[in-house]
């Protein structure tokens, strides 16, 4: 069998394509082959599909491929463009490559499979590439899977902020807590993003009045642009958040009494973790130091109340449970805890509306990990654009059609 017969078995060229020559380079570590179709070849008009369309000239391109064993691989040859009755003069597309692409599809789908695995820029140094044609490629089959995702049945949503940068540089998530993916990205963190979310609903096939239950954080601006975006939506204050506050008034009691009392000194994480997440050494000093910190103990006693408040069964019991917890913690006499307290109260709808929709933003907490994680690896992305295409690719279950 000859080496042209070969490679065009290899490549799958069909006609009117065939392999027309190949050249390798063990110095250069490079194979290079050469594709043409058959003189008096005819293509269909890639605008309206006419058949039988002539050529009217052509124009060399060059492709990178597979690479050959260890040696990189491009494909090369001369498109035609055609003569259309209609469209006039079209350029042709190759059956394998995009049209304005340096990539074969084939390609292009392991360097899909890369950047899900790896930083972009750690994918282009393995392959050879500069990492800003790797981002054309990502953000063509990001945007394109980002259009066809379908939120039609969409009811259920949470809403939290991760950071985008350092200092105050946010992107929004909206996610789908059924599904567990993010339906849309937004720059920042004020009310604005949940009417950025709406108008992109539409376009995802969805209506502001199908989304029913929102889980959110104590944000006043998330607060508000549920308020003007998602009238229909019963609010659910996310109960990590919502124990935020009562940790932080712990914490300001905790500060404020360690200057006269030296033992409280290094113990921040105990009073702020569960008693079942700490070692046997630091539940034994956790228990010593009540003796010596006893506003500090009061407040976490109280701490401890508020969590029991989710091992309630039933939302009539909660609100009893409250309302008894509210006032225990407003007559503390320790104002950090009487503020966190105050600022339950003001929330207790939300709050208790979790007893009915059992939403949580707990699912978004992992993907902000997972998305600061690959953050970090990358030591950040250049633009929002990169950013945001890389939230989607690693949290947004999209079906990008990557070429098999």
């Amino acid at each position: 069998m000859k080496d042209t017969s070969l490679l065009q078995l290899a490549l799958g060229v069909a006609p009117p394509w065939r392999v027309a020559d190949s050249r390798f380079d063990a110095a250069a570590q490079r194979l290079d082959i050469d594709l043409d179709f058959t003189p008096g070849a005819k293509f269909a008009c890639p605008a309206c599909g006419a058949a039988n369309c002539p050529p009217h000239d052509t124009a060399p391109s060059t492709w990178r491929h597979l690479n050959f064993f260890q040696h990189q691989a491009y494909l090369h040859a001369r498109v035609p463009r055609v003569r259309c009755m209609d469209c006039g003069v079209r350029k042709v597309a190759v059956p394998w490559a995009r049209p304005d692409s340096g990539f074969t599809l084939l390609f292009e789908a392991v360097l899909m499979e890369l950047v899900r695995a790896m930083p972009v820029a750690a994918a282009a140094r393995l392959v050879g590439e500069h990492d800003t044609r790797l981002w054309r490629v990502v953000h063509h089959y990001v945007d394109e899977a980002v259009a066809r995702i379908d939120a039609s049945t969409v009811t259920r949503l949470a809403i939290d902020e991760t950071a985008a940068a350092r200092g105050h540089n946010y992107v929004s998530l909206f996610v789908d807590p059924d599904l567990a993916r993010v339906l849309f990205v937004a720059e920042g963190k004020d009310a604005a993003t949940v009417g950025a979310f709406v108008k992109n609903l539409k376009l995802q096939g969805g209506r502001p009045q199908q989304i029913r239950e929102l889980c959110i954080d104590m944000s006043p601006a998330f607060i508000k642009g549920a308020a003007d975006y998602l009238p229909a939506a019963q609010v659910t204050f996310d109960r990590f958040h919502a124990m935020k506050f009562v940790n932080r008034a712990v914490d300001q009691v905790r500060r404020a009494e360690q200057r006269a009392c030296h033992a409280l000194k290094g113990s921040r994480y105990l009073w702020l973790s569960n008693p079942a997440n700490l070692s046997e050494r630091q539940r034994k000093r956790l228990a010593s130091l009540p003796a010596q910190a006893a506003q500090t103990a009061r407040a976490y006693q109280i701490k401890l109340a508020f969590q029991d408040l989710y091992a309630q069964t039933r939302p009539e019991a909660a609100e009893r449970f409250l309302k008894r917890w509210h006032f225990w913690a407003t007559h503390s006499r320790l104002q950090p805890v009487i503020d966190a307290a105050h600022t339950i109260r003001a929330h207790q709808p939300g709050i208790l509306r979790w007893f009915t929709s059992h939403i949580t933003n707990g699912l978004l907490e992992g993907l902000n990990s997972l998305v600061q994680a690959a953050k970090a690896k990358a030591r950040g992305y250049r633009t929002y654009r990169n950013l945001k295409a890389m939230i989607y690719l690693l949290a947004g279950k999209l079906d990008l059609r990557l070429p098999a």
